[in-house]
């Protein structure tokens, strides 16, 4: 599992250090996409294969089936760790998450997220404001937090 949060940065040439923390679990390849908030969602291959089982059985005669799929699958790319541990991010991918020099990539149970810093940040201020309201709307899925 997936959890943390840690603050790096991007060299000159897109590669980014993914925390050791995290890198046993994740594989040597694993799968990089577009992901949800302004943020890119980053799979291990297991989970990845898990994920595009359940989006392929979408209706495809649905249009926001057929968005939402679109949107997730053509974002993604498959790289893999270098000898330093690092990885190398596409530019489309930087792009869509406005990531220039300083990220945090935070563990989120079975994928990890990279955010640029200023949006995690503002983001994580303004969740963070309510948590507690947030809990009492998950009580339905059955959480005993």
């Amino acid at each position: 599992m997936f959890m943390g949060e840690y603050q790096h940065t991007i060299d000159d040439k897109g590669r980014l250090i993914m925390p050791a923390k995290f890198r046993e679990e994740l594989g040597i390849k694993f799968v990089i996409t577009k992901g949800l908030d302004g943020c890119l969602f980053v799979y291990p291959i297991d989970e990845w294969r898990r994920l595009e089982n359940k989006l392929r059985n979408l209706p495809f005669t649905k249009a926001d089936a057929r968005a939402f799929a679109r949107f997730f699958f053509s974002g993604a790319t498959e790289c893999e760790l270098d000898k330093q541990g690092r990885i190398l991010l596409p530019a489309n991918l930087r792009e869509h998450a406005k990531l220039v020099k300083d990220v945090f990539i935070i563990g989120v149970a079975s994928r990890i997220e990279i955010w640029s810093k200023e949006v995690w940040e503002e983001y994580s201020s303004k969740t963070e404001s309510s948590y507690e309201e947030l809990a009492e709307k998950l009580v339905d899925f059955d959480l005993d937090l």
